[in-house]
């Protein structure tokens, strides 16, 4: 089961160069993906700024009800700052990374920031 880093949808939603691989993964295992609430306001704010609302909206209509949307527990958020400095990461990042552990999922990202986390 994996978490969908806001890098992968992106990557499809934009068109751009690693479109194809992305979308390949995400339709082999749409029955095993999850959504962070985080990336889906990212990719709502992305594509809204971008005047993109007509993809956002494909996007609420033909993805949104086929994956589950996850957040990080309250209690969870007491060691975000913990785990940034301990792995070096950014804000979305540590929390991504958060809910991945929370979850036990697998993080599916195109972001090489997570390499600094050795136990993903």
């Amino acid at each position: 089961m994996y978490l969908v880093d806001t890098s992968v949808f992106l990557e499809v939603l934009l068109i751009q160069d690693k479109r194809k691989i992305c979308k390949d993964f995400l339709d082999l295992n749409i029955d095993n993906l999850y959504i962070s609430d985080f990336s889906l306001h990212s990719i709502g704010v992305i594509l809204i700024r971008n005047k993109k609302d007509d993809v956002f909206q494909r996007f609420a209509v033909d993805v949104i009800p086929n994956i589950d949307i996850i957040t990080l527990s309250k209690s969870s958020y007491e060691s975000l700052v913990e785990t940034k400095i301990r792995f070096g990461l950014d804000f979305d990042d540590t929390y991504q990374y958060m809910i991945a552990k929370e979850y036990d999922l697998e993080i599916a990202t195109l972001d090489s920031d997570f390499k600094k986390v050795s136990d993903l």
